[in-house]
């Protein structure tokens, strides 16, 4: 626990057989309650390592999409009476070393959500991030700052953490199954009046990272583009609202299979 909340680390995985235990292990478990992993359908051996790193592991039977598999992520963190959730990918292109950094700026009421921003102390291409993908970025990141009106260093990180009242108040399951929930999930914590804060963070790409292929890239920054003209038109009361207006939060009686509970 940090500040007497309790941390859990959440793991939406695919694929990670070959990253997944250098990740787990880099993670301060002093720092942290529990470790959820939530496998999408893996092709590997993925669940079987995280049995074997005794981690608390929920399988899907059929792939969701990355959107998907982080709300079972969250339902599961919620149901483990998490306080602060940080998302942290397997596949080792984020540093666990930064956990506790990020679960601190919550636990002391800084800030309602952290994200680990690879362009603050210019790290992304020094990691490895491909130019288009940075010039996208660049270009994406900001276009929604003056869309939307607000100062992030990037939008497009998958490190991030959460407070427990953004998880349950938030209209997540309104949100995509994609790749795109993550920005949609962004821009619904600004819209509500929810405070993001930022944390320098380095980045590895390397083969067995996981990354979206240019073609899937490409739809995912138009869909980008769309949610930020989507978020001003809402807030600009035309009588546009983000995404299916139905306002669902995340529901923790939805099934989720146990795989191996460690």
């Amino acid at each position: 626990m940090i500040n007497n909340k309790k941390v859990v680390v959440i793991m939406p995985a695919y694929n990670a057989e070959k990253t997944l235990e250098k990740t787990y292990n880099e993670i301060y478990k002093n720092f942290v309650d529990e470790i959820i992993l939530v496998d999408d359908f893996s092709s590997d051996e993925t669940k079987e390592i995280a049995k074997q790193l005794n981690i608390t592991t929920i399988v899907h039977e059929k792939n969701i999409g990355y959107g998907g598999n982080q709300k079972s992520c969250y339902r599961a963190a919620l149901k483990a009476g998490a306080d602060i959730v940080i998302m942290l990918h397997p596949d080792y292109q984020y540093t666990p070393k930064l956990v506790p950094a990020m679960a601190s700026m919550l636990a002391f009421d800084e800030y309602d959500a952290v994200i680990g921003s690879r362009i603050i102390g210019n790290s992304a291409l020094k990691g490895g991030m491909p130019l288009y993908k940075y010039i996208s970025n660049r270009f994406l990141t900001c276009f929604q700052n003056i869309v939307i009106g607000e100062k992030l260093s990037e939008y497009h990180t998958g490190f991030r953490g959460f407070t427990r009242e953004i998880l349950e108040k938030l209209p997540l399951e309104d949100c995509s199954d994609d790749f795109i929930f993550d920005n949609q999930m962004l821009a619904l914590i600004f819209y509500y009046g929810y405070k993001i804060g930022e944390i320098s963070c380095p980045t590895k790409y390397f083969k067995e990272a996981s990354s979206i292929n240019f073609v899937r890239s490409c739809k995912y920054g138009l869909e980008v583009l769309g949610v930020s003209i989507k978020y001003r038109l809402a807030k600009m009361g035309l009588g546009i609202k983000l995404f299916n207006k139905t306002g669902r939060v995340l529901d923790l009686e939805k099934e989720l299979n146990y795989y191996y509970k460690g």
